[in-house]
């Protein structure tokens, strides 16, 4: 792990947080490493009963990191990259090994695959793969200002962090597509009205971090089965969904209306509604 991420674990409760403030808690290669590390520490601790993740500073995550979305338009692979680092520049469609994703995948889905109950509490922006982020855990609790969005299409793109199995399961399919096709924020009251949080709170942290211990104060044995349960009801081939999303995202960055769609980005302010 890197200090992407931070761990602290108290009372059966770990309090995970992305840990790049002065960047919005943007995602880089370092960053899709220490999650997935992380949650394969987690998951491996039987101390541990509920998780919270949330994100240090002024937002939960607001995606990916500009500096390094050159190789995600087609610069291709960096030197100095680690072996699952070069996978995810390049061939995307490459699986981690024993896994049904790609290192971007597995650093949402390894949430979902935790046996423990996990917990977003989101404030300030959540956006593209940081909404994939939140997307991953098992409950949302968001600000009521928080500013949420499926912003892949405003870079010619698509969710390719297992967003598109988890926004059909969570707000239907309709309202799947209209979030996904238009990029458009919602606030945290929206959010939880349309089913993309779970409820709102004025501090997230303090509100995930109360519920957090209530779940762990119950049988570890029960709730992890539930948990279990529960997502195997949700879940419909996976594997295919997830390959699907990298076979898309493959085909679309770098090519010219892609590339487009970044220059014209870059002139918009990241406040700007994206409609009235």
């Amino acid at each position: 792990m890197t200090d992407r991420v931070t761990v602290s674990v108290h009372e059966g409760v770990a309090d995970v947080r992305l840990n790049r403030p002065d960047k919005l808690n943007a995602l880089d290669m370092a960053t899709f490493d220490a999650l997935a590390e992380t949650g394969d520490a987690l998951a491996a601790d039987a101390s541990v009963r509920a998780v919270v993740l949330s994100g240090e500073g002024r937002a939960f995550c607001a995606g990916l990191d500009f500096s390094g979305f050159a190789a995600m338009a087609g610069d291709g692979v960096r030197t100095g990259e680690s072996e699952r680092t070069q996978r995810l520049l390049g061939d995307i469609t490459e699986r981690e090994p024993g896994r049904i994703t790609n290192l971007g995948q597995q650093a949402v889905h390894v949430w979902r695959e935790l046996p423990q109950p996990v917990i977003a509490a989101v404030h300030g922006h959540a956006l593209g793969g940081g909404l994939q982020i939140a997307l991953g855990a098992d409950i949302r609790i968001v600000a009521p200002d928080a500013k949420l969005s499926v912003l892949e299409i405003r870079w010619g793109l698509v969710p390719d962090m297992t967003g598109t199995a988890a926004l059909i399961r969570l707000v239907g399919e309709d309202v799947a597509k209209e979030l996904t096709f238009t990029g458009r924020m919602v606030s945290g009251e929206d959010a939880a009205r349309i089913g993309l949080a779970t409820r709102v709170a004025a501090d997230p942290r303090a509100a995930a971090t109360d519920l957090a211990r209530e779940i762990a104060g119950n049988s570890p044995d029960a709730v992890q089965s539930a948990k279990r349960l529960l997502n195997r009801a949700a879940d419909h081939d996976l594997a295919g969904q997830f390959l699907e999303e990298s076979r898309a995202l493959g085909a679309l960055r770098g090519s010219p209306n892609q590339v487009e769609a970044v220059r014209a980005l870059s002139l918009i302010p990241l406040s700007e509604p994206t409609r009235p």
